[in-house]
């Protein structure tokens, strides 16, 4: 023990003591020391041991006994060690969901996709925001809320998705949640019973293969080619069905009109609901972007999930879905239950934010800069390795596409780069079957211009002797 090291000694006497029991190095049942004895042995205070001696009684380690002393809990006989070579394991879920939560070690770098431009975001404005909310913050902001998302925020938020992807809502049908992840396990619990049929596009989001399969589902890989998820008739019918028609993750595939009417048509025949999920429809680059699936749905069939991870930053942790009018309600209480919401100060900011029209200024501002490095990195490649790295259409996104050779150790690439300071992340990891294709999933959005062609000659290097 030692004095001035910020915690009192008989802190620390009890602390020592009870690895000594828990070790079973003090036995069951065996005598301690008479406490003004223990305290001249070790020249501490008497009542320093005291206060020792009663908290380890206090919580079960030790037990007085009148007149005799006190002495180990016998209980601690009954504990047997636990053997060196026993493992715990997770359940098979457990160990399912394990391999859909991958997630790079590195947080920044080339070419981590999904991450965006935090450099360039305009923290002055949000700041300003931040202490506007902070000042204006009513006490019932401190309770717990159950309004499904500040009011103010959802009506800025129905007024942009109306201007900018088409989608029709009002404020009441918006609900803020903490991530794209709480949404789809919002949905995936409250919409389906386990062993109920789910249909993923294949490659896919491994964030909603792991939703489906937290629930309970039965998960069925669908196709998707150059316009989109090809409804497969002969699957089992979904009770729910996911997509991404704006900008197919991983592929940047935008689904046809054609393909957007049948699924609709196949979701009302099976009487199944449609989450289509809109994460980066903000970074287009084309003049003319489709309208959402959810303007084409007359059933109020769809979904549409949407994050400001993206399109702010990561650490806001603010989503949301817009919903069925008559899933509004028990959407909220239950989100209040098993999520609980976000908090209001953020949401006040980012209200804020968005009336001011620094939302809309970021947006433009990170649209420009992606599209500059989308081409940086695809001239880069183009001009390093040819026709041999195919790589996706560029018209949105944050990521590229790129093909490689079917039976390609898309693994042994991984760690190979990661050893230069590189994450690839392998198109294998999107597939809930054997994959029918190989590839790199390359994000640029927060790779700064000046290291995306040093960035594109590592991986060159890598791929020369493979390709």
């Amino acid at each position: 023990m030692q004095r001035g090291q910020g915690e009192t000694l008989s802190r620390q006497l009890y602390r020592l003591l009870r690895e000594l029991i828990r070790q079973a190095r003090l036995a069951p049942a065996s005598p301690l020391p008479a406490s003004r004895l223990l305290a001249e042995s070790l020249g501490l205070g008497r009542n320093t041991v005291l206060s020792a001696y009663d908290q380890l009684i206090a919580e079960g380690y030790l037990e007085s006994r009148h007149g005799s002393g006190t002495y180990v809990c016998r209980a601690f006989a009954a504990v047997e060690p636990m053997s060196a070579n026993m493992r715990r394991q997770l359940s098979r879920r457990g160990s399912q969901l394990q391999m859909r939560s991958r997630v790079p070690a590195a947080k920044l770098g080339a070419f981590i996709p999904g991450q965006p431009e935090l450099q360039q975001f305009p923290h002055q404005q949000w700041q300003r925001c931040l202490a506007r909310a902070q000042r204006k913050a009513p006490l019932e902001w401190m309770h717990y809320p159950r309004q499904g998302g500040l009011p103010a925020l959802r009506q800025v938020l129905a007024e942009y998705l109306f201007l900018t992807r088409s989608v029709h809502c009002v404020p009441e049908q918006i609900l803020i949640t903490s991530s794209t992840q709480a949404s789809l396990s919002l949905c995936a619990k409250l919409l389906t019973d386990a062993g109920d049929h789910a249909w993923l596009e294949e490659p896919g989001y491994a964030g909603a293969q792991a939703a489906m399969l937290e629930a309970g589902l039965q998960c069925h890989p669908v196709a998707v080619d150059t316009q989109g998820m090809r409804a497969d008739r002969l699957a089992p019918a979904p009770r729910i069905i996911y997509v991404t028609p704006a900008h197919q993750y991983p592929t940047g595939v935008a689904m046809t009109l054609a393909r957007r009417l049948e699924l609709l048509k196949l979701a009302s025949r099976h009487d199944s609901w449609i989450i289509e999920d809109d994460y980066d429809g903000e970074f287009c680059h084309t003049a003319n972007p489709l309208a959402a699936l959810q303007s084409l749905d007359r059933e109020q069939r769809v979904i549409y999930l949407g994050t400001f991870s993206k399109v702010m930053f990561p650490a806001l942790k603010l989503g949301y879905l817009v919903l069925p009018p008559e899933l509004v309600d028990p959407f909220r209480a239950c989100q209040s239950r098993l999520q609980g919401e976000t908090s209001y100060l953020q949401q006040a900011a980012l209200a804020d934010f968005i009336e001011r029209g620094h939302f809309a200024r970021h947006i433009r501002a990170m649209r420009e800069i992606y599209a500059r490095r989308q081409d940086l990195l695809r001239h880069a490649l183009t001009q390093l390795l040819g026709s041999s790295l195919p790589l996706s259409g560029g018209d949105a996104g944050m990521h590229l596409l790129a093909g490689l050779p079917l039976g390609f150790d898309e693994w042994a690439l991984q760690a190979a780069a990661a050893e230069q300071g590189l994450w690839l992340r392998p198109l294998a990891r999107h597939y809930l079957a054997q994959p029918d294709r190989n590839g790199l999933v390359l994000g640029y959005a927060a790779v700064p211009d000046e290291r995306i062609l040093p960035a594109a000659q590592q991986l060159a290097k890598l791929l020369e002797k493979q390709l």
